[in-house]
């Protein structure tokens, strides 16, 4: 029988590129000091608006060293969310064939659920560790861990300046996770940040949400991809920037050019759309839809933010006719949604549209 290979950071990278992970590091399981420091000093500045996540519990998040006993290394994983477009006909975009009915898009990360295909396979990571006498722990979406610190200082990529991790493949169109061991791995040197001048991503955002011009600050209230994802009424100036967006935000990617070229080294993969049946988030019924939307992160699981989205998507990018779907909403008891669906009515304009708007003195 052939030995096993020496447990080194060299294998455990063979084991990620076997599994299909498109980029691996590692780092020492030691305090995140500055991450800790500039998360306390955002969040005083309210960059982080009513966000949670890793940010509300640092004492954990920003101390891989606390995760495991007598942890040593901290295993930083990227894994691409990016795949092709069906074609135009396949997608059923509104504008594309108005016979569809109203679509709202997607941004990329929503598409698919790539948290749970790399956590599957960074558990194969932390089983071989364990065969081999040591513990490991797996971090996935968890906010127990603040895998973008891991990720920058294991050189699995850089901070850009849209304060997404940039890798060398794939730019920042990645999930990231983690795995904290006892293993004594050693550390892969970080990437060198490769923003330079540029700025494209912070001229793109519609709303300014990028403002520190130096890079890497996002102020979260004025993030589209936030306030779809919010608990509040949506702003009207975001409103209006949203055009036909219903969940997340991908403008400031989509700018960047280290996310140029994925095309190519990712046009083999299956096509995965990003339309969304707005007819559907207004219509269906709330169990179906959360079903449906599991892998989205809803507050309280509530579709109410859902169809206050649809609604959104709808005043933008709809028809007159559209106006129909938006009317029954004025009679809602939320007064949220009944906020909204005068708004895209309003945008909507049209005999209909006016007729509900008159109805109910709105």
């Amino acid at each position: 029988m052939d030995a096993e290979p020496t447990l080194d950071t060299r294998t455990v990278r063979e084991w990620a590129l076997e599994l299909g992970i498109d980029e691996l590091g590692v780092c020492h399981a030691e305090p995140y000091t500055r991450a800790e420091a500039m998360i306390a000093d955002r969040r005083a500045r309210g960059l982080f608006a009513d966000l949670r996540f890793t940010m509300s519990r640092t004492e954990t998040s920003c101390h891989p060293e606390r995760l495991v006993d007598d942890a040593r290394s901290v295993v930083s994983a990227a894994l691409c969310y990016w795949h092709p477009e069906p074609a135009v006909e396949e997608l059923g975009e509104g504008a594309a064939d108005a016979s569809l009915g109203p679509r709202g898009r997607l941004a990329r990360y929503t598409r698919d659920d790539a948290y749970v295909a790399l956590a599957e396979r960074l558990e194969t990571i932390a089983d071989r560790l364990r065969a081999r006498g040591h513990d490991a722990r797996v971090l996935v979406d968890s906010n127990d861990h603040v895998d973008r610190e891991a990720a920058i200082r294991s050189g699995v990529g850089f901070s850009g300046k849209h304060t997404n991790v940039i890798t060398r493949r794939v730019g920042s169109w990645v999930v990231l996770g983690t795995l904290v061991t006892d293993a004594p791995l050693e550390p892969t040197p970080p990437m060198r940040p490769g923003c330079g001048s540029c700025t494209a991503c912070i001229d793109a955002c519609p709303t300014d949400a990028l403002v520190d011009v130096a890079g890497g600050e996002l102020d979260a209230t004025r993030c589209i991809t936030y306030w779809t994802q919010s608990r509040h009424s949506i702003p009207l100036d975001v409103r209006e920037a949203m055009g036909d967006i219903a969940y997340g935000c991908d403008i400031c990617q989509d700018a960047c050019p280290w996310n140029r070229g994925v095309e190519g080294r990712r046009s083999g993969d299956d096509a995965v759309g990003g339309g969304v049946d707005l007819v559907r988030w207004l219509q269906a019924e709330e169990e179906d839809l959360d079903a449906e939307w599991q892998r989205l992160f809803v507050p309280r699981r509530r579709m109410r933010y859902l169809r206050r989205n649809a609604l959104v998507a709808l005043g933008n990018s709809g028809h007159e006719r559209d106006a129909a779907l938006a009317a029954p909403f004025l009679d809602s008891d939320d007064a949220m949604l009944r906020e909204h669906a005068s708004w895209a009515l309003r945008k909507l304009g049209g005999p209909v549209a006016a007729a509900a708007l008159a109805r109910h003195g709105a």
